[in-house]
């Protein structure tokens, strides 16, 4: 229901976009690569950061030149989305990175996502609750304790060089003088506030965000300049006192006397608590290439699991965006994601192993379940027995080959809606991704960590860096990484046309969260995707949706012949890469 829920008001934000702007003009054609290509790639010998705001790029360029390690640049970056990207994250939200130690020649995974409550148990939240199977989508209930600011902690103690108050300057300063927003954000900012005004009652407190994140009243326009002094003094407090002013000092008492006065759960006690954990990225090896991707509570191992069980088909043969192609895809997908329903949950409470889920043979068998010429309507997930939202993404690179892969998220856009008084960001609502079900893997329970959408990619090709990508975007984050790895795989498509290509965008799979697939979904296809091909899926069985979301993509490429980065962002979003 969630995964419904918002697929349809970003279906309404494309069908509005398609209102203003009326018949689309005939584009231009490039006199190299695919045509519908926006651009070439951003090539670079020194370094390259890609991100979906230019100025959060231009920041980490300019952290890279000034002799800041890849890491300095991410977090440097990644604090500047906070400012003019709000809408999809800050610091009252999760992280997670994937990051190459050139040095070490060996990859390293940071999960920096927060726990729940440890004051609030599950019974207390059943009786809360009510006659609710569902947590709530915003307010007091969604609240879990932000992981963001000690990610970035752990991440410059282990590969920062620069202090933190030179990365955060840069966005202490945005933050004051403001920022002019960009088509993109702004639209999807509307929207948001749209769905939040109308879920006042449930969020609780609304004040300190109508005084945050709206001018005059209203949600800033393409072009208008946005502004968040109090965001200003939050990162001063933090490049001043570090991740303790956050979690035990000043920031964190503010949070809990404002968690008292509006009802959430979260306490002094579960920020002081607060620690990221290194972890070991998990790996397949498709077609010559291992992709990597981090362990849940994430959904990484999804985009594993579909990569094997579409290794079985010439997907080259049955051509790119063809019926037969995306029909394989999608049955692909609807498999993966009833295992991510039942079995992804944090690893600290999970009574038993999934690293099963990622064998090849488990894949054999679940591949058998695809009908090449029907939909499937209902699928269960897979027995060990048988040994069978929003966010955004950045990567950069440094001259000494240094790889950051990050992600890093609010939840649903402008997250729980609730903004602790003068900090100048909005809680996440990551806690409404648990599940009530007694017996799942992904039950609420006290210090516990909900299951989480987002992921960052990694690839390597012969034990060296090949690929370091993202596709923000909720439960489209798995199907955006298989298709643009089958894109440059399969394809052959280098890094900017593998973005910019046509997508699918199924939702209404089963859900960590409890909901199951009853009736196959919907799919939905970009205006790429012919006429003739919509209408071999419906013979098929796929019910077609008129729009969804499609990700947000951002990647860098290591060229090892050249020595060189290839960079890439796409038309989705406002993004830019840059390299020098």
């Amino acid at each position: 229901m969630k995964s419904l829920i918002i697929s349809h008001f970003w279906g309404l934000f494309c069908l509005v976009i398609s209102s203003l702007y009326g018949q689309t003009p005939g584009k231009g054609d490039r006199p190299r690569g695919l045509s519908f290509a926006t651009r070439s790639p951003v090539l670079g010998r020194h370094g390259m950061v890609a991100t979906s705001h230019p100025l959060a790029t231009q920041i980490g360029l300019d952290i890279l030149k000034q002799g800041g390690t890849a890491v300095d640049a991410a977090i440097a970056a990644n604090a500047a989305l906070g400012v003019v990207e709000p809408n999809n994250g800050g610091i009252g939200g999760d992280l997670f990175a994937i990051i190459w130690s050139a040095k070490e020649h060996k990859l390293y995974g940071l999960n920096a996502s927060g726990r729940s409550p440890k004051g609030l148990t599950y019974d207390t939240l059943r009786k809360v609750l009510e006659k609710r199977t569902l947590l709530p989508l915003y307010g007091p209930l969604s609240v879990s304790v932000p992981g963001t600011v000690d990610g970035w902690f752990q991440l410059h103690q282990r590969f920062g060089k620069l202090p933190m108050r030179d990365l955060l300057a840069p966005s202490i300063r945005y933050a004051r003088e403001g920022v002019p927003v960009p088509q993109v954000i702004a639209y999807s900012w509307q929207v948001a506030y749209n769905r939040l005004a109308a879920a006042e009652t449930e969020i609780k407190e609304f004040d300190n965000f109508r005084k945050t994140f709206l001018i005059n009243g209203k949600a800033p326009t393409e072009g208008q300049i946005f502004r968040n002094p109090d965001l200003a003094t939050t990162y001063s407090a933090i490049a001043k006192g570090g991740r303790d002013v956050f979690y035990r000092g000043v920031i964190a008492n503010t949070i809990d006397h404002y968690a008292r006065r509006t009802g959430i759960y979260l306490r002094k006690a579960d920020l002081a608590a607060q620690l990221s954990t290194w972890i070991q990225p998990v790996s397949t090896n498709y077609r010559g290439y291992d992709v990597h991707e981090l362990p849940p509570n994430g959904q990484g191992i999804a985009v594993l699991q579909m990569l094997n069980i579409v290794e079985g088909f010439d997907l080259k043969k049955l051509g790119h965006n063809s019926a037969d192609y995306l029909h394989v895809l999608v049955e692909a997908k609807k498999l993966a994601f009833e295992d991510r329903a039942r079995y992804y949950a944090d690893t600290e409470f999970a009574k038993d192993s999934i690293t099963w889920l990622l064998t090849k043979e488990y894949a054999a068998r679940r591949r058998k379940l695809i009908d090449l010429k029907a939909a499937s309507e209902h699928l269960d997930s897979g027995e060990p027995a048988l040994r069978t939202g929003d966010t955004v993404y950045l990567t950069v690179a440094d001259d000494q080959g240094n790889i950051v892969s990050l992600i890093q998220s609010n939840m649903l856009e402008f997250g729980s809606g609730m903004v602790p008084d003068g900090l100048g960001f909005v809680l996440h609502n990551r806690g409404t991704s648990f599940t009530m079900q007694p017996n799942h893997a992904n039950r609420y329970a006290p210090g516990k960590r909900p299951f989480t959408t987002i992921i960052p990619g990694f690839v390597t090709k012969n034990g060296e860096p090949f690929l370091s990508f993202g596709v923000m975007g909720g439960a489209m984050q798995p199907q955006g990484h298989l298709q643009v790895l089958c894109n440059i795989i399969d394809f052959g498509m280098n890094i900017q046309e593998a973005g910019d290509a046509a997508r699918f965008s199924h939702s209404g799979s089963s859900e960590p969260t409890g909901t199951l697939m009853t009736d196959g979904g919907r799919l939905a296809l970009e205006s790429g995707i012919s006429s003739d091909v919509r209408n071999e899926l419906e013979k098929r069985g796929h019910h077609l949706a008129p729009t969804d979301f499609f990700g947000g993509y951002q990647a860098i490429q290591w060229d090892s012949i050249n020595r060189i980065y290839w960079g890439a962002t796409e038309m989705r979003k406002d993004g830019q890469a840059a390299g020098y």
